[in-house]
């Protein structure tokens, strides 16, 4: 049941990094778009002041992280709930930080607009929402690797592809959040972290 994913094994060290700085203390943390629960794991371990929430839409995906989960000692990692992003409704009514990675570009556009209307619903105060990926922006060159990704995606399936960070920044604008952090990572990715507009 278990699945394995190259890349969750290759960032998960610098994601922490990152995650160290910008998760509370203590709370919920709510994974959306888990994969294959390697992160979940990893993280859950690290931070044990924290609940991990994993959730996934897909079945297979939602089999392994629960195949993961058993082997996991702690019991901070909760139970995966299926979760499209896209739904105006999530079986999770509360979090203190939301976390996405490597969503955005294989999936629709309606994916991260729900994403974000998630975290909108769900996040109060100062608590973050984190995107981890690769992303275009308008003042930053593109790496020809990624150019040659995000063609890829799109033969794969026209509705994916790399998206625009400012489109993102515009949609979290209009559910009031604001572009606090952005961490470059490695091999062309970035972590972007928003946080709600002060009043």
């Amino acid at each position: 049941m278990k699945r394995e994913a190259y890349a969750a094994a290759r960032n998960r060290a610098p994601i922490a990094e990152v995650l160290a700085v910008e998760l509370p203390a203590s709370g919920v943390v709510l994974e959306v778009a888990s994969g294959t629960g390697e992160h979940g794991v990893h993280f859950a371990g690290l931070f044990p002041q924290i609940s991990w929430q994993p959730s996934d839409p897909d079945p297979g995906a939602l089999a392994s992280i629960a195949a993961w989960r058993e082997d996991y000692p702690g019991d901070n990692l909760l139970s995966p709930v299926r979760l499209d992003a896209s739904a105006s409704t999530w079986p999770v009514d509360h979090a203190d930080a939301i976390y996405c990675s490597n969503m955005a570009h294989i999936s629709p556009t309606a994916a991260t607009e729900g994403l974000v209307a998630g975290a909108a619903r769900l996040l109060a105060g100062n608590a973050p929402l984190i995107l981890y990926g690769p992303w275009l922006e308008d003042d930053v060159e593109t790496a020809p690797s990624n150019l040659a990704f995000d063609e890829s995606l799109k033969q794969r399936n026209p509705a994916w592809g790399l998206r625009r960070r400012e489109w993102l920044d515009g949609l979290c604008r209009a559910e009031g959040f604001a572009l606090a952090a952005r961490h470059q990572m490695p091999a062309n990715n970035i972590m972007l972290v928003y946080r709600r507009l002060a009043d």
